[in-house]
């Protein structure tokens, strides 16, 4: 009998299911496809709007289309529940990120050339590793020192454009503030680890509670002023894409597949592909010193990751 029901359905030409390590691809190649477009998003927009500005709208668009997916995996009802200890989770994660974190990365993005600021940037995953040994009580291995030097040797490269001896910057304060949101960035993820609240949820709740963080900045000093429609635009597509779906898909690729370490390489793409937008979008002319720095950047990532255990 069931011979039978295949060859019918064989017959009436029906598709097979895609399989779930099929939709783990799928929504991990649009993570990194979405991730890859964010660097030209970010500068073409700041083009138009300070950084904060773009960061006040971007977290409006971000908190609405979080909201949006709670309403569609039926988990609005659910903040009804939160504690006092949930609400002041989200303050601290919400002054961290979105708040300080895209201020400092989007005054870097305005100081540098974005070929820069987006490889400096990918060596957050490192800067984790080195605070996760104080913070965490984590073992420091061999692997991590090299993975450093790897990493901080390309942040050099690229800064300098190839001329390590004479170390001159594009912009000094602009490779500051870039390292700086690395720093950040890493320190909002180890202080994550300790989150118990939905990962959506405590995403939704941590911009809900930044936006009047931001507003107030902005008030302060005197950014809430007409905007142009372009920066308006740009900052919707980057809280959608930047801070809120992406991580979305990301999260799902992770549900669905059967092995973290089959997507998880998938991420070493994005800072190539953003090259190519950077060069095609915003005309950049992408210097050898990036492409050396960032292939010594991903070294040392990958370095990182041989024979890691489990952290």
């Amino acid at each position: 009998m069931g011979l039978g029901v295949k060859t019918t359905a064989l017959k009436l030409g029906k598709k097979p299911i895609m399989s779930t390590q099929n939709k783990a691809y799928l929504f991990a190649l649009s993570a990194v496809l979405l991730w890859s477009t964010v660097a030209t998003a970010f500068k073409l927009t700041l083009s138009y709007l300070t950084p904060a500005q773009l960061v006040l709208l971007s977290s409006i668009a971000s908190a609405v289309v979080l909201g949006l997916i709670l309403g569609l995996q039926g988990k609005l009802a659910q903040l009804k529940y939160l504690t006092k200890k949930d609400w002041q989770a989200s303050i601290v994660f919400g002054a961290i990120n979105p708040t300080i974190y895209y201020l400092v990365l989007f005054q870097a993005y305005a100081l540098l050339p974005a070929q820069e600021a987006q490889a400096i940037n990918y060596s957050w995953a490192i800067t984790m590793t080195l605070l996760a040994i104080p913070l965490l009580k984590q073992r420091l291995r061999w692997q991590d020192l090299a993975a450093a030097a790897f990493c901080y040797g390309g942040v050099l490269v690229i800064a300098t454009h190839g001329h390590l001896m004479e170390l001159k910057f594009s912009s000094t304060l602009g490779v500051i503030l870039a390292l700086a949101s690395t720093v950040l960035w890493a320190l909002y993820w180890i202080l994550n680890t300790r989150d118990q609240r939905d990962p959506i949820i405590g995403l939704f709740l941590n911009f809900a509670c930044a936006i009047p963080m931001i507003f107030i900045y902005c008030l302060i000093t005197g950014e809430l002023k007409p905007m142009a429609w372009q920066g308006i635009m740009g900052s919707i597509y980057i809280g959608i894409f930047e801070m809120g779906l992406t991580f979305v898909l990301w999260l799902s690729a992770m549900k669905y597949t059967q092995s973290t370490a089959k997507i998880s390489n998938l991420i070493f793409i994005s800072p190539f592909l953003s090259l190519v937008f950077i060069y095609f979008l915003l005309g950049e002319k992408i210097l050898p010193s990036t492409f050396i720095g960032l292939g010594l950047i991903i070294s040392g990532l990958i370095l990182q990751q041989w024979r890691a255990k489990p952290r």
